[in-house]
């Protein structure tokens, strides 16, 4: 999933981003707005994780949500 799609989808995967990231608020949603760049750093600064980490937490994430819609 490319950040496109991300961006083009929030309404239906935002539930799935809180539910994988549970301390990301529905203002930090609405401010993410599809952003994948934008849910890197909020991933971050939240979890206090290095951009590398992060970026892995959200490709595996995709890489997973790409797989189950698919099965």
């Amino acid at each position: 999933m490319n950040s496109d799609i991300i961006q083009g989808k929030w309404e239906q995967v935002k539930g799935e981003v809180i539910k994988q990231w549970g301390k990301l608020t529905d203002d930090t949603m609405t401010e993410i707005n599809g952003n994948r760049t934008k849910l890197l750093g909020k991933i971050q600064e939240t979890y206090g994780v290095a951009q590398d980490e992060a970026e892995r937490q959200v490709s595996e994430w995709e890489k997973a949500r790409d797989k189950s819609k698919a099965a």
